[in-house]
């Protein structure tokens, strides 16, 4: 019988992120990677680039994956899982190009992929699966072998994914003052992106009025707030709203965004909000600028008691979910049927994205799908 806890036919994992500047003068680069294409001048990028100055040109998203990527190694370690953890960067050092070359250099030609976003939409997955294709095309251009490279499922409605947020959202309504805590609201953030990108994510049957994007955080949130409801016996209100929004005033974006949904609270006399940004894996930039320092500046301004609660980041039940995420995908791969784990109305996600699961507006070649020119 084969063993559920082998990683086989996988030889490696890839923790692959987006990537962050470690100093000033990474930033104006940093931002033209992530732009490449657009046209944009350097004048604007390093307008763009002021939240970045403000901590020193330093995005705190590469120490965070390097606390994962560490968290990985250890649980994996500790549970007798012997498969190397590398990591990679769409946009910023460690490139994925140049991981992925360290990898098939040591011998790895079947990699399970861990990408730090939970959710369906085009930037959150796709775009991921963009730049795999992109990487492999490098190496094969190169003449060096051309690894099989699956993504994980979304992980969005795992224990583990779901549990520290929990915990994140308890903590910061005890940090409430006693008064106000019964009657707080629960803002749960993430990252806005255009409608047409909302309606159009996750498979075909899923697309229209938020597609998958939406369904998924929602999903999320309820399971949250009812766990918080379970745990404290108050029913908390609580609304989804984005932050982070970029690119043209004209296109339509998700709303209301954080600040103006603060706003409103205010003027309908809520006496304090917990933001919880959900969308996020670890506290990076987002998170640093848009909630702790512009969010929380316009709570103060109005006069209304806010906390934010932590993200998953490096925790233990994380690290422990990345690997039965491995050994699910792993069991599954070998022609098994595993247990998958998911909480929630929405059940486990797919193994393998479906032909026009989140399309890109430009049609470009994915890795690691059903349209993957590398099967």
């Amino acid at each position: 019988m084969s063993d559920l806890r082998d990683p086989a036919p996988y030889d490696a994992l890839l923790l692959l992120s987006f990537g962050g500047p470690e100093g000033p003068d990474d930033v104006v680069p940093f931002l033209a990677n992530v732009t490449r294409g657009r046209g944009i001048p350097e004048e604007r990028l390093k307008e763009v680039g002021k939240h970045y100055f403000l901590f020193g040109g330093v995005s705190p998203i590469n120490a965070q994956n390097r606390a994962l990527l560490a968290a990985l190694r250890e649980d994996f370690s500790a549970h007798g899982l012997d498969l190397p953890v590398y990591w990679g960067n769409r946009n910023w050092a460690p490139y994925l190009t140049d991981t992925l070359r360290e990898m098939v250099g040591d011998g790895h030609r079947r990699i399970a992929v861990l990408a730090t976003s939970a959710y369906a939409s085009y930037s959150g997955c796709r775009q991921y699966r963009e730049n795999l294709a992109d990487a492999l095309a490098a190496l094969e251009a190169e003449g060096l072998p051309v690894p099989r490279v699956d993504k994980l499922r979304h992980y969005f409605n795992h224990p583990g994914f779901v549990e520290p947020m929990v915990e994140g959202v308890l903590a910061s309504l005890a940090e409430l003052p006693d008064e106000v805590r019964p009657d707080a609201h629960l803002a749960f953030t993430t990252h806005s992106i255009p409608l047409s990108a909302a309606d159009t994510s996750g498979p075909v049957e899923a697309h229209g009025d938020g597609g998958a994007y939406v369904a998924e955080h929602l999903d999320v949130a309820r399971l949250i707030v009812d766990a918080v409801r379970e745990r404290t016996g108050v029913a908390h209100p609580w609304r989804l709203v984005y932050q982070s929004r970029s690119g043209a005033p004209h296109i339509p974006w998700l709303e209301p965004d954080i600040c103006d949904h603060l706003e409103t609270l205010h003027g309908d006399g809520v006496p304090a909000v917990v933001m919880a940004p959900i969308g996020f894996v670890s506290d990076h930039m987002e998170v640093l600028y848009d909630l702790d320092t512009e969010a929380t500046a316009k709570a103060a301004e109005l006069g209304l008691p806010v906390r934010r609660s932590a993200t998953v980041g490096a925790d233990p039940r994380f690290a422990a979910a990345v690997r039965d995420l491995v050994l699910e995908r792993a069991a599954a791969e070998r022609g098994l049927e595993p247990q998958r784990c998911a909480l929630g109305a929405l059940g486990a996600s797919h193994d393998l994205c479906p032909v026009g699961c989140c399309p890109a507006r430009a049609p470009k070649p994915a890795a690691a799908g059903a349209d993957s020119p590398y099967a």
